[in-house]
């Protein structure tokens, strides 16, 4: 709904359009936005435009109309100049949508360079981002940008209902022909509605004001109830909670919780300056609905994530450095209105699994103090275990991100490599480096992750190019069904016997839950995990380091990364067996691709038990290296393989069934990790949901 093509003097209007008929579509329209906004419903916005140089606009579509034969009333063309701008150009006053659909900061604005929505856009991904299956569609012209988008949907398994208000064309004639032809045939493309039936339907569920709209008197502030879920917080804070009342009790809890574990933090921002921070959001997004998606929402960073003016550590004093930039994710969350709250320790350089690597000290599970958090993300997943913050900006190289999410019960999730930029990140193994998300349920994963993801040009491993998407299935039993894959019996036999007990009941979850478990070829997945530190790989480590750094600052590092480090200069390590190791990759990497194949023999994720056991800070401490080793039996070939992960929570267990004999009470967490190839993200996700749903 751009000026373009409602308004005088737009390119609809050039092009001898009836403006009547379209301007008609905006009351409705507006009533449809508004009905959604109240009910809390996702909304998406699209604008055809090209780039200003025209790089993206096909020669047919620039010249075909004003070349025509029977061309008349004008001559200009897309990126000539109008009353409004240049025509159809993206940052023209032109091609933004008019005053009364202005999107609002929750909801998404997607630049097309087609009549269709889906056609080179990230709508399709970002669709599937928020598990959205069903779409109601409006807007103009019905006969050009409505039924193309609404085919394209069709095409990629969305079930789609088009507004008969809502929608006009230039052409009266053109318009309900174009609709018969959608619903034709039972349904051929979709549906089409009148505005009233909607309404009538969705009303009930109506529990916010539109912002645009709201004449409702201010109400008394609820009381903050403690949940720091994204989803919870987005709830209290429509209902009026001010972020100042959450943090004033998050204060209290973080001080508390020192007393149990004060090993979390590298770094807490000052209070003032967090409350400052509340501050500054309430005042810049006043209204109570139609915040951006992660507004008052705090959260930590983990200490090898680059913060403009705060020094990042990487728990290594030698590499301490104060940058002047902040990562690009830092800089996302917080102008999505997220509250930065403290950055947390991690195993040194980032180097281990197990979180006992850290000159400033060992953080512990959340479960029990005797048991290790796992690392090298160990402060990340206990300050979200021990609920001191929604959620966590970690990273993930060979499990980081996955298995102290498993050891404190929350959801860790590592996207595919290059989807979310590694800019301004401490390298670890710079090629196998991303992001990781820690949150307290998947949901709030996916909202984090949809925030975060974007092409970043200055991130040398970042995805260019979008896979051939995968449909969706949006009605019928195969809504319900998918096919996983897990590790053999004798891969698993690894595992502590409470362990593979656990696992079995998560299979059996699956299966009730619509899952088929499918044979797959486990080879690739267990020489992918060889290969990182049985091989050259790990010879990286050390590659983003000057030459002599390791001699100059050996005697300051721990002593378990020390002696890692001097075992990778003793290799000798030639660029003949790095070019092998770097063609086995491939090999392996083709070889996990057949596993997810895109047909009926693959699999649509892969199950594995997170860690095949949990260690005590004793037992890690008497053997630092094995004990590390064995914890990455399920995830290093993770980004070897540029495979997607997300940690999911998988029940507990008693500490006795672990080791029967712990003098230690209480229950420890079990989890599972999902797996699934490039870019298949949200498909993983939502495997991922449901389980953890039924846990």
């Amino acid at each position: 709904m751009q000026r373009d093509f409602l308004l005088p003097g737009g390119f609809g209007d050039i092009q001898g359009g009836h403006l009547q008929e379209v301007q008609a579509s905006i009351l409705p329209t507006r009533k449809l936005l508004q009905l959604f906004r109240q009910t809390g419903l996702a909304v998406f916005h699209t604008r055809e435009g090209h780039k200003p140089d025209l790089s993206d606009c096909p020669s047919s579509k620039l010249a075909r109309q004003a070349g025509s034969p029977n061309c008349v009333q004008h001559t200009k063309v897309i990126g000539d100049d109008g009353a409004m701008g240049r025509l159809l150009v993206r940052g023209e006053y032109g091609h933004d949508i008019i005053n009364e659909l202005q999107p609002l900061p929750n909801e998404v604005v997607i630049d097309k360079p087609g009549k269709g929505a889906f056609w080179n856009t990230a709508l399709m991904s970002r669709l599937k981002a928020r598990a959205i299956t069903h779409l109601i569609i409006c807007g103009v012209t019905t006969e050009c940008c409505f039924a193309t988008t609404i085919r394209e949907a069709n095409d990629r398994g969305f079930e789609c209902c088009g507004i008969t208000e809502a929608t006009a064309g230039y052409n009266a004639d053109f318009k309900f022909p174009t609709l018969d032809m959608i619903s034709w045939s039972q349904g051929l493309f979709g549906f089409v509605a009148k505005l009233q039936p909607l309404i009538d339907a969705l009303s009930p569920y109506s529990a916010f004001d539109d912002p645009t709209e709201s004449t409702t008197p201010p109400q008394t502030p609820p009381s903050f109830d403690g949940n720091l879920g994204i989803s919870a917080l987005q709830v209290a804070y429509r209902a009026g909670l001010s972020p100042l009342t959450m943090l004033h009790s998050l204060f209290n809890r973080i001080e508390q919780y020192k007393q149990v574990d004060p090993s979390i933090w590298i770094y807490l921002e000052d209070t003032n300056v967090v409350t400052e921070r509340a501050k500054a959001i309430v005042i810049k997004w006043p209204e109570l609905t139609g915040r951006p998606p992660l507004f008052g929402v705090p959260f930590s960073v983990k200490d090898s994530i680059d913060i403009s003016g705060k020094p990042t550590t990487t728990a290594c004093p030698p590499l301490t450095h104060v940058p002047s930039v902040s990562a690009p994710a830092f800089d996302i969350l917080l102008k999505q209105g997220a509250i930065f709250i403290g950055k947390t320790n991690l195993d040194q350089l980032a180097t281990g699994l197990t979180g006992c690597r850290s000159p400033y000290g060992t953080p512990r599970s959340v479960f029990n103090q005797e048991y290790i958090s796992g690392g090298s993300s160990s402060g990340n997943c206990v300050s979200v275990g021990a609920g001191l913050v929604s959620f966590s900006l970690a990273t993930d190289t060979a499990g980081s991100g996955r298995v102290p999410s498993g050891f404190n019960g929350v959801v860790g999730y590592k996207p595919t490599r290059g989807l979310v930029s590694t800019s301004g990140i401490t390298p670890a193994c710079l090629s196998l480096d991303c992001i990781a998300f820690i949150t307290k349920s998947v949901q709030d994963a996916r909202t984090v992750w949809d925030t975060c993801v974007g092409y970043d040009e200055n991130d040398r491993y970042a995805k260019v190019s979008t896979p051939i998407q995968r449909h969706i299935n949006s009605i019928g039993h195969k809504v319900a069904q998918f096919k996983f894959g897990i590790p053999p019996a004798e891969v698993l036999s690894i595992c502590a016997p409470v362990y593979k007990k656990k696992f079995h009941e998560a299979i059996e979850k699956l299966q009730a839950i619509g899952g088929h478990l499918m044979p797959i070829d486990w080879s690739p997945f267990e020489k992918a995990g060889k290969l990182l530190y049985e091989g050259t790989f790990v010879s990286e480590r050390l590659a983003s380091l000057p030459d002599d750094w390791f001699d100059r600052n050996k005697d300051h590092l721990h002593p378990v990364i020390r002696k890692i480090f001097e075992r990778v200069i003793a290799r000798q390590s030639t660029a003949v067996q790095a070019y092998r190791d770097l063609q086995a990759k491939a090999l392996f990497t083709r070889q996990a691709e057949k596993v997810f194949a895109y047909d009926a023999a693959g699999v649509d994720v892969l199950v594995v038990p997170t860690a095949p056991t949990h260690w005590t800070v004793e037992q890690v401490l008497a053997d630092p290296i094995s004990t590390n080793s064995i914890l990455g039996e399920f995830t290093h070939f993770g980004n070897v393989l540029d495979l997607c992960a997300v940690t999911v929570p998988a029940g507990t267990y008693d500490i006795s069934e672990l080791d029967p004999k712990s003098k230690s009470l209480g229950i420890l967490p079990f989890s599972v990790t999902f797996l699934g190839g490039s870019q298949m993200d949200a498909e993983v996700l939502e495997v991922a949901r449901r389980f953890h749903g039924v846990v």
